[in-house]
């Protein structure tokens, strides 16, 4: 799977996830940061790279219906330093082995996953 991190998510999770075996690019890393939502979903549509932010934004299915994506994640932690994140993604990371997020928005919680096609 090949993931974009979005600059709201500290840098640590990149490593953490490419240890892991995945393919993963951050919007730091390409020059993205500030740009603006649209231009941050089209990049990934162009490669092909599920989406992980903490912005609350792409959630909204009206404006990003899942199935026109790679795929979107997002974290919804209620304390959102660098250790809970870093919990929430090795979360996920074990969900990754049975689940694929591709065309699917994830919403990432301590205590649930909500999937939506």
């Amino acid at each position: 799977m090949r993931f974009k991190l979005d600059e709201n998510l500290p840098w640590s999770i990149s490593n953490i996830m490419i240890d892991y075996g995945y393919d993963v690019e951050t919007v730091l890393s390409e020059g993205l940061n500030g740009c603006s939502d649209d231009k941050l979903i089209n990049t990934c549509i162009r490669e092909q790279r599920i989406l992980i932010t903490l912005d609350y934004d792409f959630a909204d299915i009206l404006a990003y219906p899942p199935q026109t994506y790679p795929g979107i994640i997002v974290i919804r932690a209620k304390n959102q330093n660098k250790s809970q994140i870093q919990v929430l993604i090795t979360k996920l990371l074990t969900l990754f082995r049975d689940h694929n997020p591709a065309g699917s928005l994830w919403i990432v919680e301590e205590d649930r996953v909500r999937i939506r096609q």
